[in-house]
């Protein structure tokens, strides 16, 4: 599928489809007219000597000093040699791919003043899969995502590096394999490479689809767990859920009902409490939350990812250069620090119900640990570890980078977002919540397996398959790394929830 990209539209799946899995690009031909307008605008304003920041002036703290028409030419490159800043180890294709679309989709609204060329390199280079090598630390959030954008301004002088056919190359280089001209960088059009919130957007729209999908799975971990402590499942009737009024909760009582059709749970032959504890009778109000959150959080990267996030910004039809903050990354750094404290919140809820599987007192007849041979074996005595090891991680990554602002550039830059922290720590954050629900799954599976004689949920069931698939049960002692691992890994694949949904449908 070809993803045209003119300013508006981009969703978070799109973007996805083009970063992750390779999707074309297309410039719809009605920005690309917008791009030419702008261009000619700013080319007239330089003719006249018009002062523009940026264009014709330094930048930051030195964006008083005027540069005279020799310097002018030279400026663009400077400033992105200057830029290109970044430390550590490269950014992971999939972001660098989200940047660039993301760029394109922001030049595509004809208010950045660069050439065609610039974004239509861009393009290529997405279509015909060269990837500038980022540094993925470095960039403050505010003045956009300047060092890491820099590196990708570096191919547009055929410098820098970047990733070609599964190989790294000088950019030279790659461009020339994938038959790429480079442009090179005239007025304006380095700054307009890189004055924006790309790479920290683009990261937080992939972790927005990857924690929808996350959660979804965190609904079927919690029915197994439950048909497992033989839970009261009134708790999950809708109707309680729309008397209070929030979405998320409906949503989410509907999915864990789902997974659960058509098991003993819901004959009413099963004994049960008449009240659960929290961790159970309230998952789908602190699930139901997490949808909210990251749902409001999707809504602010959308528009970020179809907004003008530049400076300065021209508009053409009134002939005029506005200087401002549009890469200002705090409308998207705030929300994802919500987003990635909601995914942490849930995860400390599926350790609690692991708690609940392996505690003799509170798992409802269930073997210590389930192990049978308690004593000898402790079974999964230290998967609760592993699990409370890889939460106070994300605890400690859920303070909020959003309010950590340092002063840069002599206290012109004096208020920065830290929006690239924010994205670092969410996708850590991201990958612990995989290994958390993928223990509490085996842990599932295991307890269900000690219940004989009991049908669970159709969901519930093929989600244990797949638990099976790759996760044999534990009748004696052996290393649990291997299988933590796995299954950290099969739920960061999906497969899980591929499996439920083929037997009971969507859990949207």
């Amino acid at each position: 599928m070809t993803v045209v990209l003119d300013g508006s539209g981009l969703t978070v799946e799109k973007l996805v489809q083009i970063a992750r899995y390779n999707g074309k690009v297309e410039l719809h031909p009605d920005a690309l007219e917008r791009i030419k307008v702008c261009r000619a605008m700013l080319e007239q304003k330089i003719q006249a000597n018009e002062i523009m920041y940026g264009v014709n002036t330094g930048i930051g703290e030195f964006s008083e000093v005027v540069l005279n028409d020799e310097q002018v030419k030279d400026f663009q490159k400077y400033l992105i040699y200057n830029h290109s800043a970044g430390i550590g180890d490269p950014a992971p294709i999939e972001y660098v791919r989200g940047a660039m679309a993301g760029r394109i989709n922001v030049h595509a609204h004809g208010n950045s003043g660069c050439r065609p060329e610039i974004t239509l390199t861009l393009v290529e280079m997405l279509n015909k899969g060269v990837t500038p090598v980022v540094c993925q630390k470095g960039s403050v959030g505010a003045c956009g995502d300047l060092a890491p954008m820099s590196q990708i301004a570096l191919l547009m002088m055929g410098e820098g590096e970047a990733y070609f056919e599964g190989e790294k190359y000088p950019g030279r280089v790659a461009l020339e394999k994938a038959g790429i001209p480079i442009p090179g960088l005239q007025a304006r059009d380095g700054l307009a490479t890189i004055n924006g919130s790309n790479l920290l957007t683009a990261m937080s729209a992939i972790h927005i689809y990857d924690m929808n999908r996350w959660l979804k799975q965190a609904e079927i971990g919690c029915a197994m767990s439950l048909e497992a402590l033989f839970a009261n499942m009134k708790p999950y009737d809708s109707r309680l859920h729309e008397v209070r009024g929030f979405s998320g909760a409906i949503r989410s009582a509907l999915s864990i009902k789902k997974c659960v059709e058509g098991s003993d749970l819901l004959s009413g032959k099963m004994k049960i409490k008449v009240q659960d504890a929290y961790s159970m009778r309230s998952t789908p109000q602190v699930i139901g939350t997490a949808h909210d959150a990251v749902a409001y959080a999707k809504s602010q990267v959308e528009i970020e990812l179809n907004g003008v996030g530049d400076n300065p910004i021209f508009f053409p039809k009134e002939n005029i250069t506005l200087t401002g903050a549009n890469f200002q990354g705090s409308p998207v750094s705030l929300p994802m620090d919500m987003a990635g404290i909601a995914i942490t919140m849930v995860s400390v809820l599926s350790e609690r119900r692991l708690n609940r599987l392996l505690n003799p007192a509170l798992s409802v007849g269930l073997p210590a640990f389930l192990t049978k041979g308690a004593g000898m074996f402790s079974g999964h005595m230290l998967s609760q570890y592993t699990a409370d090891s890889l939460i106070v991680e994300q605890r400690i990554l859920s303070a909020p980078a959003s309010i950590q602002s340092i002063p840069a550039a002599a206290d012109q830059e004096d208020f920065v977002s830290m929006g690239m922290n924010t994205a670092m720590k969410n996708a850590q954050i991201i990958k612990n919540a995989y290994g958390v629900l993928g223990i509490e799954l085996i842990a599932g599976a295991q307890a269900l397996d000690f219940r004989e004689g009991f049908t669970p949920g159709k969901g519930v069931q093929a989600a244990k398959a797949v638990v099976r698939k790759y996760v044999d049960h534990l009748d004696v002692d052996r290393p649990l790394y291997p299988d933590h691992t796995k299954m950290q890994e099969v739920v960061e694949s999906c497969e899980i929830l591929e499996a439920v949904e083929a037997v009971v449908g969507s859990l949207d």
